[in-house]
């Protein structure tokens, strides 16, 4: 009975601690505020106000993450692999990590991407791509991890797609100016 008791106890805490409880209020009427039912719109508000598990606003010690839509190499990335089906994407942690890929459906060869972002700098220098190679005969397979001639050359064609796209926002934040 007592050990149910703690259990009960640490989970309300846990509960309460999570403002499982609380509700919004209005300070100047004092009615309780009324939730945005899209949750799209909801969540891009609450982004926007600087919430969030990464960047939130109550604790004031929130860190910044650009790594979304305001990221030019981020977008230049998913641009120039958007003929690869992507396995895990995480913006948050800046990577992205394709599936196996062959452009031929009896092709016995099979490559795999890994890209690290290390900054939010549009150089060579903030991303690190691993690529691997998977080639299988009959029943057996075998992995390898490519060169860097492969892994500069996709770098390469990333950059050059982020310059285009950083580019395109120049000419139009000019063109709202003028």
């Amino acid at each position: 009975m007592l050990r149910f008791i703690v259990i009960t106890i640490i989970f309300m805490g846990f509960l309460t601690g999570c403002n499982a409880f609380k509700s919004e209020v209005d300070p100047i009427t004092g009615k309780k505020v009324r939730k945005e039912p899209n949750l799209g719109k909801r969540a891009q508000d609450y982004a926007d106000e600087g919430g969030g598990i990464f960047n939130s606003s109550n604790t004031g010690r929130g860190t910044t993450y650009e790594f979304a839509t305001a990221n030019v190499m981020w977008r230049a990335t998913l641009n120039s692999l958007d003929f690869i089906p992507l396995q895990s994407v995480n913006y948050s942690g800046g990577i992205v990590i394709t599936d196996w890929y062959s452009n031929d459906l009896n092709s016995n060869e099979s490559i795999k991407l890994e890209i690290r972002f290390l900054s939010n700098e549009t150089s060579p220098s903030s991303i690190k791509i691993i690529s691997y190679k998977k080639i299988c005969k009959i029943q057996n397979c075998k992995t390898i991890k490519l060169n860097n001639d492969f892994n500069n050359k996709l770098k390469s064609t990333i950059i050059e797609q982020a310059r285009k796209l950083k580019l395109e926002e120049e000419i139009k934040k000019k063109k709202k100016k003028s």
